[in-house]
């Protein structure tokens, strides 16, 4: 079983802290076995007896019955015995429950919110439960349980937890991983065909169909256009609009800015990609439109693309957001105003890019991700922007070669993306 010791202290913090722990993130990427297998075994081996645990999956057909609410919150009444014992119950596919008529009020529904809401309020009852992002989103996490959800979001694995899952052979790890990204069951697939039609069969059977589903899509042939158009331009500044414009350059295809707008939004909602924001360093606000996209996993992504476009300096990017998320930071893109003159004397003005600003707290780093600085030209070209800025927060360049960490003389970072990856304290070397 691969650890996963960081969600692992997540769930052990909020042990017994009065919430519904929901577990959430992109499907398959291992959201079970973080609650049925890590976090069982961890309760078992603080003593908790098997008789408290109580677990039920939802979506196994042994438990359809449990699939009508009231049928569930009677079974686990049932497990309660001892009022003296807390009793954890963990709940997998929990939007696998229906929504019923009330059987005692006409007009009145019963779902499994209600059945949640109810077994919280026991004082011997500690709650868990995961559900596939196409009925259980972030979002309805606010509203269905009225501010008393505790989200917990898993990602796909880390490189650090895919290097250390690996056996012995770890040379090849950078470059299996930003070809096929960290989705768990990969790591039990051997050949690029296996891999390949595993992470092609989740788009096309999983991740585009629970869309399909909860939004009532029926146009699936524009969904799928735009999921390509995205993958393509991974990294890249852009907004609804330029993408309406190349559905009508490109593809002849009429789409406005709004359905542009909305399907991004599904394709957020369901964990499948991210957005980033720009932020004006100077002038300390957000700019808005355009964005940049990454993808949760990049070996969906390259898997979309049928793993012709594996440019390294833009998967780096992807890979590099998703490691300063997972963090726990908040991480926007940075702008600086450069204001300069050019060779007639004339002033210029220009917005340089800082490819992340991650931001915990009162910690904030400025990263560039650089796929090479060999010439003194790039190097500079890379550190420009920060050189215009003049707060004292931390200045890192990751680049892709595998380098001794060292600082420049104006104290910027320079350091290997393996390095940045592999270890969490280099950030503050």
């Amino acid at each position: 079983m691969i650890e996963r010791n960081d969600y692992l202290k997540q769930l052990i913090s909020k042990k017994e802290n009065g919430m519904i722990k929901v577990i959430t993130g992109i499907r398959r990427c291992g959201k079970s076995t973080l609650l049925f297998g890590i976090y069982h075994n961890y309760l078992k081996s603080i003593g908790i007896n098997s008789d408290q645990i109580i677990e039920l999956s939802l979506d196994d057909d042994e438990n359809i019955r449990y699939r009508n609410p009231l049928e569930l919150g009677k079974i686990i009444r049932s497990f309660l015995i001892d009022e003296n014992k807390i009793y954890y119950v963990f709940l997998d596919e929990i939007q696998k429950v229906k929504t019923i008529k009330n059987p005692y009020l006409d007009g009145e529904t019963v779902g499994f919110v209600d059945v949640l809401l109810g077994l919280m309020k026991k004082k011997n009852v500690d709650l868990y439960v995961t559900g596939s992002n196409s009925k259980m989103l972030s979002t309805d996490i606010l509203t269905e349980f009225r501010g008393r959800g505790d989200e917990i979001r898993v990602h796909p694995l880390s490189f650090k937890e895919y290097y250390n899952a690996l056996d012995d052979n770890k040379k090849n790890a950078w470059a299996t991983y930003f070809t096929y990204g960290g989705m768990p069951f990969l790591l039990s697939l051997n050949t690029h065909q296996e891999k390949s039609k595993y992470l092609k069969d989740l788009f096309k059977n999983i991740y585009i169909n629970d869309i399909l589903e909860r939004q009532h899509i029926k146009n699936k042939s524009l969904l799928d256009d735009l999921l390509d158009v995205v993958s393509s331009s991974t990294g890249s500044l852009t907004n609804p609009k330029k993408i309406s414009d190349t559905f009508a350059s490109k593809k002849q295809i009429k789409v406005t800015d709004d359905t542009v707008a909305r399907y991004l939004d599904y394709f957020t909602d369901a964990f499948l990609i991210n957005k980033a924001v720009r932020y004006d360093v100077k002038g300390r606000k957000y700019i808005g439109s355009p964005y940049k996209y990454y993808f949760t996993d990049i070996g969906l992504r390259n898997a979309r693309l049928n793993f012709r476009q594996n440019e390294e300096n833009h998967i780096m990017e992807n890979i590099l957001y998703n490691e300063l998320c997972l963090r726990g930071f908040d991480v926007d893109i940075g702008i600086v105003e450069w204001n300069r003159k050019d060779q007639e004397g004339k002033s210029k003005k220009s917005n340089l890019e800082i490819d992340f600003i991650a931001s915990s707290g009162s910690k904030k780093y400025y990263i560039q991700s650089a796929f090479s600085i060999g010439e003194e030209e790039k190097r500079l070209q890379e550190i420009r922007p920060y050189k215009l800025i003049q707060d004292s927060f931390k200045k890192i360049v990751v680049v892709k070669d595998n380098i001794i960490p060292w600082h420049d003389e104006n104290g910027i970072l320079y350091v290997g993306i393996e390095k940045f990856l592999l270890d969490t304290t280099i950030i503050d070397y």
